[in-house]
């Protein structure tokens, strides 16, 4: 896939949002992301795309990760239109909880392992 479009309003946003982590953002890219740790492929953080700013992306694998936090009514409509919308690129969307960060990254691991090599 070629370039993806994204609103240049988000840059900023963007940057803002990889400086200030939320716990679960940081332990998920600290002990399974950076530095091509997970299997060799390279992930961004805070990745603006279309007119969301996704928490991971992985451009080789087209895969976008988002770290959901508490949800509500509202979030989970949300989250799913915005899913609907990013799968509309031709992108997987992978979604953990902050407690399945915090508490199973192990798991986590394993999940994402699974999905790549069905890929």
């Amino acid at each position: 896939m070629g370039f993806l479009q994204y609103k240049t309003t988000l840059t900023s946003l963007a940057r803002n949002n990889r400086k200030n982590p939320t716990v679960a953002e940081q332990k998920m890219w600290q002990e399974l992301l950076r530095n091509k740790q997970f299997f060799n492929y390279k992930f961004t953080r805070q990745k603006p795309i279309g007119g969301y700013i996704v928490d991971f992306y992985c451009s080789d694998l087209q895969l976008v990760i988002e770290i959901d936090g508490d949800s509500h009514a509202e979030a989970v409509e949300y989250d799913a239109e915005r899913t609907r919308k990013l799968e509309a690129y031709g992108l997987t969307v992978v979604r953990y909880t902050n407690h399945e960060i915090m508490h199973n990254l192990e798991g986590v691991y394993d999940d994402l392992r699974r999905r790549i090599k069905h890929a």
